[in-house]
């Protein structure tokens, strides 16, 4: 449950009140895992929010080396809930990073990184806060089973949703599987999902991540989409950490497991994270101006520019996983065109058009995947904005046709995102300046996570033979 604490003193009340008996402290690795460690509620006290509790960084991903591992995580009092999966009451708050001998936040943690974007913005005078609605899919698979050695490699998933199995001896099999590309939204039964989604929904708000609805995506196989009400950029980071940890949670509990990975499935629809933003100064949408294109102000439109000039860099961060390329081609509504328009879900940039209120006017940015760690993406995503704000970048005349069926002479005038996460890496190590203004990111974070992304993902999967490729040359 949300605890709704301001400061120290509240977080040391609320283990009291609630009979607290562990206190588990939670920070993200640079690829944007959550990873945790506990201690008892005696080691609590007022001077760990400012001295922080010592961890070994250097068997975190893209953290240090073995000879500099000591490093010291600092809770954030205001991010205390309960845990609603644990035996007994404990309470998890989540942290930032800091080096013990300099005394510094820790320039590769995730969380900083986003609270210095937070920050840069505000320093620009441009507006006060960047407000961001991400659209985490994922997939709720009853198995999984996957396996790599020197002699062989394999996957598999099933669901007893999965349109493949409509032939499979289920004792009974009751049919009502939804077929590729039409999971998006029939009723139960259908609908197998629903209950599932609903703890889901129920759990989140529980712990303070207010929802906005829940429904089956287009997918076959328990594709769903939980829709989280927007927050200040670093805020919804949390959230999304905490949105991921309960998914994979009730789904454990019911005997199943839920995947963010964004292309499980061959031949149908892959997991994206569309991501709304919008710019405020006070009680004012900068993004919304009555007599413009689909409402969008002229810096919304830059803001726009800004996004599409950079997306090949941005995509590095926002869709950082070699699958994430299998999503991202023609065919299942994979937003690979760098345009933008409104009301156009074949657009990288979509305006939403759902509603006239002002303060709903907002900028979808649809080629990320929830593989991509919020902190980091909706940090670089307000980055860009930035950069066509300050540079007027002009994003091009919006195409409000669809993208797959446009003359050929229209659609070679039009760009795509990368082909695959080294074509996006390469395109982040030759931009990425506009990412190192303020101190935002720095070399270093850009350097570690080029290097890191290419060893362990690239490197890793062209070194291997792909089980297709047994099926293509087994007999030459």
């Amino acid at each position: 449950m949300p605890l709704n604490c301001k400061n120290p003193d509240d977080v040391l009340k609320a283990i009291k009140d609630n009979d607290v008996r562990m206190v588990d402290v939670r920070f993200a690795d640079l690829p944007g895992t959550w990873q945790h460690f506990s201690v008892p509620p005696h080691c609590i006290d007022a001077d760990v929010f400012d001295e922080g509790i010592g961890f070994d960084g250097s068997s975190i991903r893209g953290f240090q080396q073995i000879q500099e591992s000591d490093m010291m995580v600092v809770p954030n009092a205001e991010t205390a809930f309960l845990d609603p999966f644990t035996a007994v009451p404990t309470l998890v708050m989540i942290c930032n990073v800091r080096d013990p001998v300099t005394g510094q936040p820790y320039s590769r943690d995730p969380r900083y990184i986003a609270q210095k974007a937070e920050a840069h913005l505000k320093s620009t005078g441009v507006a006060d806060v960047a407000y961001f609605g991400p659209e985490a899919e994922f997939f709720v698979f009853n198995d999984v089973r996957y396996g790599q050695g020197t002699n062989y490699g394999f996957y598999t998933v099933d669901s007893t949703e999965g349109n493949w199995a409509t032939g499979k001896e289920e004792d009974p099999n009751l049919g009502h599987k939804p077929r590729p590309k039409e999971g998006y939204f029939p009723c139960p039964p259908t609908d197998s999902m629903q209950d599932i989604r609903t703890e889901m929904v129920l759990t989140m708000e529980e712990i303070g991540i207010p929802v906005e609805c829940h429904h089956h995506e287009v997918a076959t196989g328990g594709q769903a989409e939980i829709a989280m009400r927007f927050a200040a950029l670093t805020r919804m980071a949390d959230s999304l950490m905490k949105y991921k940890y309960v998914v994979k949670n009730v789904a454990h509990t019911y005997g199943m497991t839920a995947t963010f990975m964004p292309k499980p499935l061959f031949e149908d629809n892959g997991s994206g994270m569309h991501v709304h933003s919008s710019l405020w100064k006070g009680d004012t949408n900068l993004f919304f101006s009555e007599s413009d294109y689909a409402g969008l102000s002229e810096l919304g439109r830059h803001y726009v520019g800004g996004l599409l000039k950079h997306a090949a860099a941005l995509l590095a961060i926002c869709a950082p996983t070699t699958n994430s390329y299998h999503r991202l081609v023609p065919g299942f509504e994979a937003p690979i065109n760098l345009v933008y328009s409104q009301r156009n879900r074949s657009a990288c940039c979509r305006i939403p058009m759902y509603t006239s209120d002002p303060k709903a006017k907002r900028v979808e940015f649809r080629p990320p995947d929830p593989s991509c760690n919020g902190y980091l993406a909706f940090a670089a995503m307000l980055m860009a904005g930035l950069d066509g704000i300050e540079n007027k970048i002009d994003p091009g005349p919006p195409i409000d046709k669809n993208l797959y069926d446009l003359p050929p002479e229209e659609a070679a005038a039009v760009k795509s995102t990368p082909a695959s996460l080294e074509e996006a890496l390469d395109a982040l190590e030759d931009d990425h300046a506009f990412l190192l203004k303020g101190d935002v990111f720095t070399k270093d974070v850009i350097e570690t996570w080029l290097s890191y992304k290419r060893e362990n993902e690239v490197d890793a999967m062209r070194l291997r033979p792909h089980p297709y490729e047994f099926f293509l040359y087994y007999d030459v």
